[in-house]
């Protein structure tokens, strides 16, 4: 694609590589290097997943789509995530990240994904289509030295390994199965995340079993991190603690909170529970929201029969205000969405009204839309409000994602 003054996007090819991670390590991080080379040169990802704006043979900006899969209730939903995004100081103010955005959109429609998900800077990013949805989970710090895990038993942590990855993988999946919301690493990334130096794959083995994973964080003004902490036991879980802990006595450990997972559990009353001052939130940008209520047409079939709620005459009526969604409420499964015009007000009948800017906080955040509905004017359910809190309840979540937010 020919840009405005003699610019060129394209995918990325080898011969850029060099030129690209100067670029990355320049505006972002020195391992964004080598980030990216794990990415373009994994089999699952290629070359295809990063593009660049070229002048002539200098790279001036990037940006990488990766593919993801959120997991809602039973319902998986292909996902992109755009990362790696860097612009030369020289070319800001161009539009070059925007004809980036617009090639991994269009690439991520081709792929199938019906939703993207993202971390970025403050605001930036709303101006693409990307709106706040989702909570980024709490870090608290350590308040104690963990107990002794048991005398002359010290814990075995130890970094990954390739053979350890199966094992990892289940661990997470085990520990992501109490959230209504999840997403995982792909096999491409677990591979990624044991070669990266922003962090460090951890592991508790015990008789030869992998029973306890996290990642770790260098230590940087004196602290560190625990993310993604994921054990088979309770023991495993306080060997885990007590083995990262004891990496870097000297440093503040910080631990990202996963709500519900065992190894929160079990460090209960050791980290700090002070309410975090602050709201952080991953991105959403939801393409086209016909698709994405057509593929959560058994999610709402799923909602109805847990809240014993017959519909089978009725219909679920969703405004954006621009446009509107109808869902017949079948008694088997939902019908297709049928797609309308403009709807100021749902009627007599009643429906939900949900501003565009808020439709992903809807279908993936916290509040539900009782909660919404108090923090937005914009928000609303009329009518039937027994089915709307049923198919529109608040949600916890859990994402794994390559950077930490």
């Amino acid at each position: 694609m020919a840009l405005p003054g003699g610019l060129l996007l394209r995918e990325s090819r080898p011969e850029d590589e060099e030129r690209i991670g100067a670029l990355l390590t320049e505006r972002g991080d020195p391992g964004d290097a080598l980030d990216h080379r794990l990415v373009v040169e994994d089999p699952d990802a290629g070359r295809s997943a990063s593009a660049v704006v070229v002048d002539g043979d200098r790279v001036v900006s990037t940006a990488t789509l990766l593919d993801e899969e959120l997991r809602l209730g039973g319902v998986r939903l292909p996902a992109g995530q755009v990362d790696l995004v860097a612009t030369d100081g020289e070319y800001e103010g161009r539009g070059l990240v925007r004809a980036l955005l617009r090639w991994a959109h269009a690439r991520s429609a081709a792929r199938g994904h019906v939703v993207q998900v993202m971390i970025g800077i403050p605001y930036f990013y709303r101006l693409f289509g990307y709106e706040y949805a989702i909570d980024i989970p709490v870090s608290r710090p350590l308040l104690t030295a963990p107990p002794a895990v048991g005398a002359g038993d010290a814990p075995a942590l130890r970094t990954a390994r390739a053979a350890d990855l199966p094992a990892l993988a289940a661990l997470q999946e085990q520990a992501q199965r109490g959230f209504d919301l999840a997403m995982g690493h792909a096999p491409a990334r677990w591979r990624w995340l044991l070669a990266h130096e922003a962090s460090t794959l951890r592991v508790v083995e015990r008789a030869g079993e992998v029973v306890a994973v996290g990642r770790t964080t260098p230590v940087d003004d004196g602290e560190f991190h625990l993310v993604e902490a994921a054990a088979a036991d309770e023991r495993a879980a306080r060997e885990l603690l007590a083995g990262v802990a004891a990496l870097a006595p000297e440093a503040r450990l910080q631990v990202v909170h996963r709500p519900g997972t065992l190894p929160a559990t079990v460090w209960h009353g050791l980290l700090d529970d002070t309410p975090r001052a602050e709201a952080e939130q991953y991105y959403v940008r939801i393409p086209d929201p016909a698709v994405l209520l057509d593929r959560l047409r058994p999610l709402f079939r799923q909602r109805l029969a847990a809240a014993g709620l017959d519909r089978a005459d009725g219909e679920l009526l969703l405004s954006t205000y621009r446009a509107h969604y109808r869902i017949p409420l079948g008694a088997q499964e939902p019908g297709a969405v049928v797609t309308g015009g403009t709807m100021q007000g749902t009627g007599p009948g009643g429906g939900v009204g949900v501003a565009p800017d808020a439709l992903a906080a809807l279908l993936f955040g916290p509040y539900g839309l009782e909660g919404l509905s108090r923090i937005r004017p914009d928000v609303y359910g009329r009518g039937d409000e027994e089915l709307h809190r049923a198919l529109f309840p608040p949600l916890t979540s859990d994402l794994l994602t390559y950077y930490l937010p």
